[in-house]
C-alpha cells in the first residue's frame, strides 16, 4: 500500500487559505446604534473591540505567514529544488514559523528520490526537537527515507520505536530492502515478527517472502506460507499466484508450481513466462516449449521475456524450427532489437549448430552488452573455432566492453579446448590486472586451462594459493594429474583431499584413471570401496571408469561382472568393455561385445571402430580387422582417422603382409604419421625384414628425428640380422645428434606403497637385499633348466649401450624390477 501523496495534502491545504483579493469584514452581532449612550461605556467598546481585531488581525497574518512558508516548501519540493526547500526550513526554525507534517513528508520524499541522507537526517533532528507528533505516515517516510538513502540499520530503528508499525507499508519496505541487499534472515525474521502484530500482510508481503525463502531453499516455511495465505483470501490474487509458481520453480518443486498454474483463475502474462522459465530452470525443456505453443494459441501477448524464456528450451531441445519461428515473432513485434533478446538469439542459434545465425544476429546488434560478448565467445567455442573465440575476447577489450567473470571463463574453455596455452597465460595477465584471480570460478578455470595445456606446475600454483577450494578445485586438479599422466600425484591429492572434504562422484570418475594407469588393482579396489560406501555406482561416469580400471589392471573378470551389472550402457561403457578385451588379445570376446553393442541399437563411432580395429589386430584376426574397416566406412561413412590407419597397418604388419601394408600407406588420402609408419616397422622386426625396415626407419627418422624409441626399434632389427656394422654407424648416428634414450622404469604396488625402479638406479633402500634374492631366483631358473634367448646377448656391446628391451627375463630382472 502506498503512502498518502504529498500532493494530495497540499491540494486539501489550499481550501484553508484566504482569499487575498478581498479579506472578509468582521461582521457584529448588533448596531452600534443599540449601543450604551455613556460615552465611557462606548470608549471601552470601542478599545475592546479595536483590541479584538488587532488580535484577529495579527492571527490571520501569521496564520497567512505559516501557510505561504508551507506552500512555498512544497513547490521547491514539487521543482527538486531540495536545498532551497532545506533552506526555508532553516529559516523558519529562527522565525518560530510552525511547518506542518505533511510539508516534512514531501521534504523527506525528496531527500529519498535525490539518496540525500545529510538532509534527510537535518530534518529528522528538526522533527525530534519541534514537538510535532510523528504519526503513521511521518514515521513511514522517515522509515522510507534512510532505506533509500542506504541506512537500512537506522531505518529500521526509526520503525522499531515509532508508529510506522501501524502500517503496512514500512514493513514491506524494510522486507524489500533486506531482501535486495542479501540480509534475507532479517527479512524473514521481521516477516515472522510481524505475524505477532496487528498489522496484516498484503499481496506484496507474501510475494516478497516467498522469494526469500526460494533464494534460501526454505521449502518448508514457503508452504506454510502458501497456507496462510490461502486462509487470508489471497489464494485467487495474480501477483500471489505468480509468486508462487517463481518460489516453487526456483525450489525444485516444478510439478508444485505446474499445479499452482492451473489453478490460477485468472493467468497473466508474468503466470506464463513464470512458469516457461521455471520448466527450463527445472531441465523440462520440452514442457517449456508446450507452454509457450498454448500460450500462443490462446491468445495471451507475448512479450521480451517470454521469447528470453522459450529460446533457452529451443537451444536445450535443439529445435531450430521453433528458434526461427521465435526469432521471426521478435522481428515483427519490434522486440528483436532489445539486448536480452538478442544475446538468447545468439545462445539459440549456436546451441542449434548454427553459427552463421549467430553471427548474423551479434553482427547486427547496435548495442552489444558484455552478455553479447561471452555469447559469441561460446558460439565460437561450441564450433570448435577457438582461435576466433580468443580473438573476439581480445576484440571485446579493444572497443571499451570491460569483460566480466563470465566472458573470462568462456575466453579460457577456448583456450582449454584449442590446448592454447600463450593464449591462456595472457588471459592469465588480464585476470591479475583485474584483479580476478581471487574469484573461485576463475580460479577453477584457470586450473583447468593450465591441466588441459599441460601445464600441471601452473595448475598447481593456481590450486595452492586459492584460500578457500571448493570440491570443483580439488576434482580439477586431480583429474588434470591423472590425463596428463601423473598417476601418483592424482593419488596423493586424492588421499589428501579426503582430509578436507567428500569425494563425489566427479572425484571418482577423475582419480580411476590415475589407478588404472599404473595397473594398481589394490589402489583401484579400494577406490571402489569408496564408490560403493558412497552409491555412486548408479552414476554411469563412474561405472564406466571402474569398468576400464579393472580391464587395464588385467582383472577382466571383474570388469565383466560390473559391465553386466550396468543398468544403462550408452555407447563409452560398451567401447570400454571392447578395449579391455582387445588390450589383453581376446579379439573373438571383443568382436562378440561388438555385435551386441549392434543389437542392443547403440551405434558404433569412431572411437569403436578404432577399438575393435585394434583387438583384430592384437589378435591376428586379419579378415574380421578388414570387414570391420569396410563396415566403418561403407556402412556408417565414417571417414577413417590416422589412427584408423594405423590400427590396420599393424593388423598387416602383425599377420606378416608387410608389402601389402607399405602400399596401404601409400594409398593413404591422408599424411601417414609416425605412429602409421611406426607400426609397419614392428612388423618389420617380429618377420625379419630389415631392407623394408631401413626404408620405413627414413620416414620414421623424418617425422620424428629425436625419438629415440625408433632408433631402438631399428637396432634390435639390425641386430637379429645379426649386422653389427650397421648397429654401430646408427649407434655414432645417436651420438651425433646428441641424443639419449630414457632409461627403463618398473614398479610394484606392496601394503599400498609403491616402489620405482629405474634402470641402472640403485638408490631404493633395500638394493642390495633385492640384488641378492634376484641372484637366487636366476640361479634356481638356471638349475631348472630355464634357457634365456642369448641373440641380444650375442651383440657387440656397442650394440647393447642402446638400453633396448632385451628379450630375456633374466635381463629384464637385472633391471631392479618387474613389470
Amino acid at each position: 500500500m502506498a503512502a498518502a501523496s504529498p500532493l494530495s495534502s497540499i491540494s486539501s491545504l489550499h481550501l484553508s487559505l484566504p482569499s487575498s483579493s478581498s479579506p472578509s469584514k468582521p461582521k457584529h452581532p448588533r448596531s452600534f446604534s443599540n449601543l450604551p449612550s455613556s460615552s465611557k461605556t462606548q470608549t471601552a467598546l470601542r478599545s475592546s473591540d479595536s483590541r479584538r481585531t488587532i488580535v484577529r488581525a495579527s492571527t490571520s497574518v501569521y496564520e497567512k505567514q505559516r501557510i505561504d512558508l508551507n506552500v512555498e516548501i512544497w513547490k521547491f519540493c514539487r521543482k527538486g529544488e531540495l536545498k532551497e526547500a532545506m533552506r526555508l526550513i532553516a529559516d523558519s526554525e529562527s522565525e518560530d514559523h510552525c511547518i506542518n507534517s505533511e510539508t516534512f513528508c514531501s521534504v523527506l520524499q525528496l531527500c529519498a528520490e535525490l539518496g540525500s541522507l545529510a538532509d534527510g537526517r537535518k530534518v529528522h533532528g528538526l522533527l525530534s526537537s519541534s514537538g510535532i507528533k510523528i504519526d503513521t505516515l511521518l514515521a513511514s517516510k522517515l522509515v522510507f527515507m534512510y532505506v533509500k538513502c542506504g541506512d537500512s540499520g537506522e531505518g529500521r530503528r526509526v520503525f522499531d520505536g515509532s508508529a510506522a508499525k501501524d502500517h503496512i507499508f514500512p514493513w514491506n519496505l524494510l522486507l524489500n530492502e533486506y531482501s535486495k541487499v542479501g540480509e534475507l534472515e532479517e527479512s524473514i525474521d521481521l516477516f515472522k515478527e510481524m505475524q505477532y502484530s496487528s498489522v496484516k500482510p498484503d499481496s506484496y508481503t507474501f510475494s516478497l517472502i516467498l522469494k526469500c525463502f526460494a533464494t534460501v531453499g526454505g521449502v518448508s516455511e514457503g508452504e506454510q506460507v502458501h497456507g496462510s495465505l490461502i486462509k487470508l483470501g489471497f489464494g485467487a490474487c495474480n501477483a500471489v499466484g505468480n509468486a508462487l509458481i517463481a518460489f516453487y520453480s526456483k525450489c525444485n518443486r516444478i510439478n508444485s508450481a505446474i499445479d499452482m498454474f492451473n489453478e490460477m483463475p485468472d493467468k497473466d502474462v508474468i503466470s506464463w513466462n513464470s512458469l516457461i522459465n521455471g520448466c527450463v530452470s527445472n531441465s523440462v525443456p520440452r514442457k517449456a516449449v508446450q507452454l509457450f505453443t498454448a500460450m500462443w494459441f490462446s491468445g495471451m501477448d507475448i512479450d521480451s521475456a517470454t521469447l528470453v524464456s522459450v529460446l533457452p528450451a529451443c537451444a536445450e531441445l535443439g529445435i531450430l524450427t521453433l528458434g526461427k519461428a521465435v526469432h521471426g515473432y521478435s522481428i515483427k513485434a519490434a522486440y528483436s532489437k532489445e539486448v536480452t533478446v538478442s544475446n538468447s538469439l545468439v545462445d539459440m542459434y549456436s546451441k542449434c549448430c548454427s553459427l552463421e545465425g549467430a553471427s548474423r544476429i551479434f553482427e547486427r546488434m547496435v548495442q552489444r552488452s558484455v552478455v553479447s560478448w561471452t555469447s559469441m565467445i561460446q558460439a565460437f567455442t561450441r564450433a570448435g573455432l577457438f582461435d576466433e573465440a580468443m580473438a573476439l575476447f581480445g576484440e571485446m577489450e579493444s572497443v571499451g566492453v570491460r569483460p566480466d567473470l563470465f566472458a573470462v571463463t568462456s575466453a579460457l574453455h577456448a583456450c582449454s579446448c584449442s590446448g592454447s596455452l600463450d593464449q591462456g597465460k595472457n588471459i592469465h595477465d588480464y585476470i591479475v590486472r583485474n584483479r580476478l584471480e581471487k574469484n573461485l570460478i576463475v580460479a577453477n578455470a584457470l586450473m583447468d586451462m593450465y591441466s588441459k595445456c599441460g601445464s600441471m606446475e601452473e595448475a598447481k600454483s593456481i590450486f595452492d594459493s586459492t584460500s578457500s577450494k571448493n570440491i570443483i578445485s580439488w576434482n580439477t586438479l586431480i583429474g588434470g594429474y591423472s590425463k596428463n599422466c601423473f598417476p601418483n600425484e592424482a593419488l596423493s591429492l586424492f588421499s589428501e583431499m579426503q582430509f578436507h572434504m567428500r569425494p563425489n562422484s566427479v572425484t571418482m570418475a577423475c582419480v580411476l584413471p590415475a589407478a588404472a594407469s599404473l595397473s594398481s588393482l589394490e589402489k583401484g579396489r579400494e577406490i571402489h570401496g569408496h564408490i560403493l560406501r558412497a552409491g555412486h555406482f548408479s552414476d554411469g561416469y563412474v561405472a564406466n571408469a571402474l569398468v576400464d580400471m579393472y580391464a587395464k589392471c588385467g582383472a577382466l573378470l571383474l570388469a565383466r561382472l560390473l559391465f553386466d551389472r550396468m543398468s544403462k550402457k550408452d555407447l563409452i561403457s560398451w567401447t570400454v568393455m571392447i578395449a579391455g578385451y582387445g588390450m589383453h588379445g581376446h579379439g573373438r570376446n571383443a568382436i562378440t561385445v561388438f555385435k551386441e553393442m549392434r543389437g542392443s541399437g547403440v551405434e558404433p563411432d569412431e572411437v569403436s571402430f578404432t577399438v575393435i580395429l585394434y583387438a583384430c589386430s592384437h589378435s591376428g584376426l586379419i579378415y574380421e580387422g578388414w570387414e570391420f574397416y569396410n563396415i566403418m566406412r561403407n556402412e556408417y561413412k565414417i571417414e577413417p582417422k590416422l589412427e584408423h590407419y594405423a590400427c590396420v597397418v599393424d593388423l598387416l604388419s602383425r599377420a606378416g603382409r608387410l608389402v601389402k601394408a607399405y602400399e596401404f600407406i601409400k594409398s593413404m588420402p591422408i599424411k601417414p604419421d609416425s605412429t602409421v609408419w611406426g607400426a609397419l616397422l614392428c612388423g618389420c622386426r617380429i618377420h625379419r625384414n630389415v631392407k623394408l625396415a631401413e626404408r620405413v626407419a627414413e620416414h620414421v627418422f623424418e617425422l620424428e628425428p629425436e625419438n629415440t624409441g625408433y632408433y631402438v626399434l631399428l637396432a634390435n632389427i639390425y641386430a637379429e640380422a645379426e649386422e653389427w656394422e650397421a648397429v654401430r654407424k646408427l649407434r655414432e648416428k645417436i651420438s651425433g645428434h646428441g641424443l639419449r634414450k630414457n632409461p627403463g622404469c618398473s614398479w610394484i604396488e606392496i601394503k599400498s606403497k609403491l616402489h620405482v625402479f629405474v634402470a641402472g638406479n640403485k638408490s631404493h633402500p633395500q638394493s642390495k637385499k633385492i640384488e641378492l634374492f634376484l641372484k637366487e631366483v636366476r640361479k634356481r631358473m638356471k638349475d631348472e633348466g630355464y634357457v634365456p634367448k642369448k641373440r641380444y646377448l650375442q651383440a657387440p656391446k656397442a650394440e647393447l649401450a642402446f638400453g633396448e628391451n632385451l628379450d630375456d627375463s633374466s635381463a629384464a630382472l637385472a633391471h631392479g624390477g618387474s613389470n
